[in-house]
């Protein structure tokens, strides 16, 4: 038995099923990864040998296939076969061995091999569709090529906004010790091979290829805020459930502090998008709408004001599922104000229902128009209106009214101390997926108006993070080389 045989056999779980292809790999081409990912859901493990240098057809040195072969996610261990196929099948007892149809009519010496012990030799070439994983993931974390940004049609030049004021403010936010408190979401991305219409009724028929999973809500919000350099501490709640425990894992490997109360009276909230053709088709909400009870409550509002002494920032990430009943929003802010901590608020209403009105007195608040107009239960006025209504039953310092495809409209005041209102375009125009766009901008210009910038600045900031969040599919934090980056390459001084 080989050394990598023996290696494979004795890590491998009791009871976990082995599928082995083995092949020369010069070039991994889209047939062999339909062949691979075929052989991975008949199995457990997906091990693939890489023939010898002396193979006939071999064109490439055995260490660049061998790298090629392990590159792929879907593949579970890789080798270089010193023995031949029929003594590495009798070492390792795989229960699958797959090879391409084409060789299903002709004489497999793996065959003997593979029924002594009681194996299976498969025949398939696998579904045909776009299956390469590794491509599908690039999707997800790879943004448009830089750099992104479009035009801030005057923006910048009616505010005196500055390449170096952008840069220099970035430098101060991560001095800032952020708090961050709302509900916890889960985000599963289920990208689908599109097979077409259902004949029996007008349906839409997809087959489910990848699932990337990642932290949503209030807990990209206190994410992003670490990834900017600050340091983030996230109070929410949690159902007790798997859930739970990953979005725990993933938020303390991003380094944000986290304390959450469980309440077994709920799931954690999970959200499930299907999306094919870089674009979302359904989403799925498990999830449960009603207030926290009082205990909670009054230990999230004892956990929150136990650390105002030691925060800069706090931060309150609605998203109406329960987590911030009205009288634990009161307390807090109450004593967040008298302790001078500066506070902002975000509350979106998606599919539910929403009022940021209800969150007085903030330096910041950033709804959508939508979520603006519920608010104030009108329909009818301009967005200027709409903007100082909204200020004004809000006792908010600035209002960002997020506009989607069209930009933001910022209301606040100019160098004179006079209110204002003005619109920054978006900057990016052509998004891969808005889903995070809100959060993005909600922490990036919160944090800036913390360090002492002006609504201004602090928005002109909040529009880049956005533009550069939306260029990619998921939530995934912000980085600041990529901030500026893009910073470097704005078209003014």
């Amino acid at each position: 038995m080989s050394a990598e045989v023996l290696k494979i056999r004795s890590s491998t779980p009791a009871g976990a099923r082995i599928s082995f292809v083995s092949g020369n790999f010069n070039i991994v081409h889209p047939g062999h990864l339909r062949l691979l990912k075929l052989a991975a859901e008949t199995a457990d493990l997906l091990v693939v040998g890489v023939n010898p240098d002396s193979t006939p057809g071999v064109s490439m040195p055995a260490s660049m296939r061998l790298d090629g072969v392990r590159a792929l996610s879907i593949v579970d261990y890789a080798f270089l076969l010193q023995d031949s196929v029929t003594d590495v099948i009798a070492s390792l007892r795989p229960d699958f061995v797959v090879k391409g149809k084409e060789f299903e009519g002709a004489y497999n010496p793996e065959a003997a091999a593979v029924e002594s012990y009681g194996g299976k030799l498969i025949f398939s070439s696998g579904d045909v569709q776009f299956a390469s994983m590794d491509l599908l993931r690039h999707e997800f974390s790879q943004p448009a090529a830089p750099p992104l940004l479009r035009g801030a049609e005057g923006f910048p030049q009616r505010h005196g906004l500055t390449k170096d004021a952008l840069h220099k403010l970035l430098a101060k936010m991560s001095a800032l010790r952020v708090a961050v408190i709302g509900d916890i979401i889960v985000d599963d991305y289920v990208m689908c091979d599109p097979l077409g219409m259902s004949q029996e009724d007008p349906t839409i028929v997809v087959s489910p290829i990848e699932t990337q999973t990642f932290v949503g809500g209030a807990g990209i919000v206190s994410a992003h805020a670490r990834s900017l350099g600050g340091r983030a501490t996230l109070f929410t709640v949690f159902g007790a459930d798997e859930t739970a425990k990953y979005a725990r894992e993933k938020l303390k490997a991003m380094d944000v502090n986290v304390h959450g109360i469980v309440d077994e009276t709920r799931p954690t909230t999970r959200k499930q998008r299907y999306r094919a053709l870089d674009k979302t088709l359904l989403r799925v909400n498990h999830l449960r709408q009603h207030a926290i009870g009082k205990q909670l409550a009054d230990k999230l509002r004892d956990d929150v004001i136990s650390v105002l002494p030691e925060i800069d920032l706090l931060m309150f990430s609605d998203f109406n599922y329960g987590c911030l009943p009205q009288e634990l929003v009161d307390s807090i802010a109450a004593e967040a104000r008298r302790q001078g901590v500066l506070m902002t608020a975000d509350s979106q209403a998606s599919s539910q229902m929403a009022d940021i009105s209800r969150f007085k007195n903030m330096a910041l608040i950033t709804p959508t128009e939508r979520e603006s107009r519920l608010a104030l239960r009108d329909t009818a006025s301009g967005l200027a209106v709409v903007a100082i209504n909204l200020r004004e039953a809000a006792g908010a310092e600035n209002v960002m009214i997020t506009l989607g495809e069209d930009g933001m409209m910022i209301h606040g005041r100019n160098r004179d101390g006079e209110y204002m209102t003005d619109r920054l375009p978006a900057l990016n125009a052509t998004p891969k997926d808005v889903a995070g766009a809100g959060d993005s901008v909600f922490t990036s210009t919160s944090m800036a108006l913390c360090a002492g910038a002006d609504v201004w600045l602090a928005s002109y900031l909040g529009g880049i993070a956005a533009a550069l969040q939306v260029s990619r599919v998921g939530n995934t934090p912000l980085e600041v080389k990529d901030i500026r980056f893009e910073i470097n390459h704005i078209d003014h001084p």
